[in-house]
């Protein structure tokens, strides 16, 4: 794993700025728009009659994807980072959820990708410096709610509230480069307090597998946590695998590379000590 994280360190300087796609900027490598060409074309044919199958279809073309984390910590001002060589949780899923829906749009071109990464990735679908980012996934997934790009279906699972701060990074500034900036500091504490004012609706880890056979392959998992100040630790794709269960299709850290979980997920959640639960969002398809 550090000999990926090393070579891939080394590559950052190769990177290049100057691609606009709503009047942003774009930090991609030739490298990874060559990717970005040949999945396109290796997905085009994809046929699938659910956005989430398609999206599953989508996910497990990552397979074996390095885990490189902090991927998006790039520069010194934000862009719209572009890089399918290596990817964290996040990014799997904004990724894999940008390729699902040009898909079934039927959009192809790299501008289109970009337009949907920056409205996936981004409060209110608009890049507008690092505050702007969807840091916090319950955020990311209320937001994009709004957008109408996915539904949250935690509560019609049965998923109960709780009333948690969500404050990390307002209070572990030094873990985050870009908050030495007093303004985006400033933003983000503003954000945290916006996320106060509604509970955290979670499906309890005891409920997970009454209720696993409502949740569908392409669903986007989060996974809720007890540690203060967080709200989520952990993001993937539900599948359902021929065992009968239901597994995660994720990035993980642990083994270094995009994978599908060898336990069911329930079974994977008890290894988790700070684990309380998931969170479930539904992709819903929209045309860009």
């Amino acid at each position: 794993m550090k000999q990926r994280m090393m070579k891939y360190k080394t590559f950052l300087p190769l990177l290049f700025l100057g691609l606009m796609a709503s009047a942003q900027q774009i930090t991609c490598s030739p490298k990874d728009k060559s990717l970005f060409e040949d999945k396109i074309v290796a997905l085009q044919n994809t046929q699938a009659s659910f956005l989430g199958d398609t999206i599953v279809a989508v996910g497990k073309s990552f397979l074996d994807t390095p885990y490189v984390e902090k991927t998006l910590e790039v520069g010194e001002t934000e862009t719209l980072v572009v890089n399918l060589q290596g990817l964290d949780c996040t990014t799997f899923v904004e990724n894999v959820f940008a390729f699902g829906t040009m898909l079934k749009s039927k959009q192809s071109s790299f501008e289109d990708f970009t337009k949907t990464l920056e409205t996936i990735r981004y409060r209110d679908g608009d890049l507008k410096g690092y505050p702007s980012r969807l840091h916090y996934f319950t955020e990311w997934i209320r937001n994009n709610e709004k957008k109408g790009l996915v539904k949250d279906i935690t509560s019609d699972l049965g998923g109960v509230e709780l009333n948690k701060p969500i404050n990390f990074m307002g209070t572990h500034r030094s873990l985050y480069p870009f908050l030495s900036n007093d303004t985006n500091f400033a933003i983000i504490q503003q954000a945290e307090k916006e996320l106060a004012k509604e509970n955290l609706c979670y499906l309890p880890q005891d409920q997970i597998e009454s209720n696993e056979q409502q949740i569908q392959s392409g669903d986007i998992i989060a996974l809720a946590t007890s540690i203060k100040g967080l709200d989520v630790t952990h993001t993937g794709i539900a599948i359902h695998q021929p065992d009968g269960r239901l597994h995660l299709l994720h990035a993980s850290s642990k083994n270094g590379k995009v994978e599908i979980t060898q336990e069911p997920l329930v079974d994977y959640l008890k290894n988790i000590k700070s684990n309380i639960g998931i969170i479930v969002a539904r992709p819903v398809l929209l045309s860009f």
